[in-house]
């Protein structure tokens, strides 16, 4: 958490990570912890290019599914594939175990995509290195911050 403290003062953000009572290690128990919408937690999800083995971050809306043949077609070359990254791959590319990976302040620097549907949210809160650890930005903090492009890289919901 110490590194995404410093790297958000190092970037004049207004917010320091808080920490919460209670381990937020999904979307759901940060929303809760926090009393927000669930689609106000910007979940950070690790996926692996095949190609290279870099590290992929999308920065989700809580409330979403990542559709991984949208972010495939943006982030690898023709014929390129992404796969799942297991829980060792994400803590060597970021340094954070999951269920505290942050936005920022990686190990390794990933290829990172915003989601769009962020942007639905005056506010937004995402994890700060530490399962208890969160903080709060805006969107527009978020890009500014990570210096991501913004991409439609969710999947539809479901129809009734």
């Amino acid at each position: 958490m110490l590194r995404v403290t410093e790297a958000l003062a190092a970037l004049g953000h207004a917010h320091t990570p808080v920490m919460l009572d209670d381990a937020a290690r999904t979307a759901q128990q940060a929303a809760d912890a926090l009393g927000v919408a669930l689609g106000q937690i910007a979940k950070s999800i690790i996926f692996r290019r095949k190609s290279d083995d870099a590290a992929v971050l999308v920065i989700t809306s809580g409330d979403l599914r990542v559709d991984e043949k949208k972010v495939q077609a943006i982030v690898c070359a023709e014929g390129g594939k992404l796969g799942r990254a297991d829980a060792d791959f994400v803590k060597a590319r970021t340094g954070f175990s999951i269920g505290g990976v942050s936005p920022l302040a990686h190990a390794t620097a990933p290829v990172t995509l915003i989601d769009d549907q962020l942007f639905r949210f005056d506010v937004i809160w995402a994890a700060a290195g530490h399962p208890h650890g969160v903080f709060r930005l805006t969107p527009n903090d978020l890009q500014r911050l990570t210096g991501a492009p913004v991409h439609d890289v969710t999947a539809l919901p479901p129809t009734p």
